[in-house]
């Protein structure tokens, strides 16, 4: 190597310097070293003390900033520990490039310690793109290559293999630095054909999916669903909140059945789906796919879930695009009679109420403390109609859950969140609401947050037990199943091991009295909550 030449490592760092890709997140390993070596004082490295609270945080990260995030996993065997989390993060459209060492290439083929056998076949089909570089030169081009798949949509997580020998190569000059288009625009006369679809409809219903909020679209999704004149429902087991849940035509989430789904949309004309799949169903309650007399018009920038549609007609298309160019294309509607909501019953929520509390009197105490601009990541799943009851969700980006249904996202995911926060330069309190069989999971994750003081206030639900398991066993008619309780956990000793200011209460009074001191505490909080086992409905 000519003295002074660029490396690929010099000349990869500018290039991640000019997409803006300058925190890493990751966990070390052995073979890592040589990309992180002589680390720049200008770039941000993140550590997490597992690889599925690695992938997780910059899953939450990237979903705050809007921005793409870069991973850096250790070999097969991290990529492996981080797999969980790829699957949320890619059912999330999140835009993660993620990188994992590999054994030199001299020694691949005797098979050494540690090398990432078949390196492009593990994390598939869960990242959009995996890739090792056929040469070391091809590394910065590899990463160029990487982020523009990462972007374009629908957006995702891809996966760069890059052995540990390459760092140091001489580099074939300055890498060659792209854009992307990052929205997708819809066909101008399917667009049209399906606003007058929406016109000629008596009575048709809105399902807002996750998507509208990513794409920034949540305005344009009130004042089409204004001008359209219709009721609104959120996408069921949603990952991200597209609609304000206070607003007068919200219905609350779509069941999550085939047969669920068919008694809602029951007596409209006409169903449209914007931002989302068609529809996401679980578990199996056997059913007609839509009911007689009601059409479906489904909008989606992912052809995957146009085509996995079982019924109905797709457009794809930016969330954002759509509906700005719906609007001009519908009329104004709002003669049409949305039925009211039934009134919301209260609980009873004594603040002198003994542990294990009720969820409705967790939730309320919540609503009654909570700053308005707090963000919620949310991942107690048997309690996920008292969260929606108690705190909807009224302003965008502010509403975060796992896409994949796997447990153990939530409080790394938390912790992103508010990594992103503060890298964009918004202040707010992040709200985690986890499960005591959640929060085992990716428990090191707080670690995280304790050393960047992040203001995080983690409320445990304490019930014992995986509610949500036994709910699906009734539901299931499976009687006996093991495993579903949860004895003897220490959640407390666990968060203050970690370093985190830990407190148990054992009513609503000291609930609320606890969470606002921990609005203004120098980092996080966790609060354990006995809580009441409640059966979930899953129709």
């Amino acid at each position: 190597m000519t003295t002074g030449a660029p490396t690929v490592h010099d000349v990869t760092y500018d290039l991640l310097r000019s997409l803006g890709l300058t925190t890493v997140f990751g966990n070390p390993g052995s073979t890592e070293q040589t990309f992180l070596a002589n680390f720049p004082d200008d770039f941000t490295y993140v550590l997490a003390l597992q690889e599925a609270s690695v992938v997780a945080i910059a899953d939450g990260f990237a979903q705050s900033t809007r921005r793409p995030a870069l991973v850096n996993l250790h070999t097969g065997a991290g990529t492996g520990n981080g797999m969980g989390s790829l699957v949320a993060a890619y059912k999330a459209n999140t835009p993660l490039i993620v990188t994992a060492g590999q054994q030199t290439r001299e020694m691949v083929l005797c098979d050494p310690y540690l090398a990432n056998r078949d390196e492009t076949l593990l994390p598939l089909p869960w990242v959009k793109w995996a890739y090792q570089p056929a040469r070391a030169e091809d590394v910065p081009a590899a990463f160029m290559r990487a982020y523009a798949m990462a972007l374009q949509p629908p957006a995702g997580p891809v996966f760069l293999s890059i052995p540990l020998d390459d760092w140091e190569k001489p580099a074939l000059g300055p890498a060659v630095v792209r854009t992307v288009s990052e929205r997708l625009a819809p066909d101008p006369d399917r667009l049209r054909e399906f606003a007058e679809r929406i016109n000629a409809a008596s009575n048709p219903v809105l399902v807002f999916g996750p998507e509208v909020d990513r794409a920034g679209a949540w305005d344009d999704g009130v004042a089409f669903a204004d001008k359209v004149g219709a009721a609104v429902y959120g996408s069921p087991l949603p990952d991200r909140a597209s609609f304000p849940e206070d607003h007068r035509l919200f219905r609350g989430q779509l069941a999550m059945t085939i047969a669920g789904v068919t008694e809602v949309l029951r007596e409209h004309d006409l169903a449209v789906v914007v931002g989302g799949q068609a529809f996401r169903y679980y578990p199996y309650v056997a059913g007609e796919y839509l009911p007689e007399g009601t059409d479906l018009l489904q909008i989606t920038s992912d052809p995957w879930l146009a085509g996995a549609a079982p019924t109905g007609n797709s457009l794809l298309g930016d969330a954002k695009l759509v509906l700005q160019q719906l609007l001009s294309l519908i009329g104004e509607r709002s003669d049409r009679t949305v039925p009211p909501l039934p009134a919301r019953q209260q609980p009873a929520t004594e603040t002198t109420a003994s542990a294990p509390l009720a969820p409705d009197a967790v939730y309320a105490a919540l609503n009654a403390v909570k700053p308005a601009d707090a963000v919620l990541v949310t991942e107690s799943t048997s309690t996920m109609a008292q969260q929606l009851r108690w705190l909807p969700t009224t302003r965008p980006g502010s509403f975060f859950a796992t896409a994949s249904g796997g447990i153990g996202w939530g409080l790394p995911a938390a912790v992103g969140v508010a990594l992103g926060d503060r890298a964009r330069g918004v202040r707010r309190t992040v709200l985690a609401t986890i499960g005591d069989g959640s929060f085992q999971y990716s428990v090191q994750a707080l670690w995280t947050a304790v050393q960047h003081r992040l203001p995080i206030v983690f409320v445990v639900m304490r019930n014992g037990e995986y509610s949500i398991l036994k709910s699906f066993a009734l539901l299931e008619k499976t009687p006996g199943v093991p495993g579903l309780d949860l004895p003897g956990l220490d959640i407390g000793s666990l968060a203050t091991g970690f370093g985190c200011r830990t407190v148990d209460v054992d009513s609503t009074e000291k609930l609320a009295t606890e969470f606002t001191a921990a609005l203004g505490a120098d980092g996080p909080t966790v609060i354990v909550v006995p809580t009441r086992p409640e059966i979930a409905r899953l129709g």
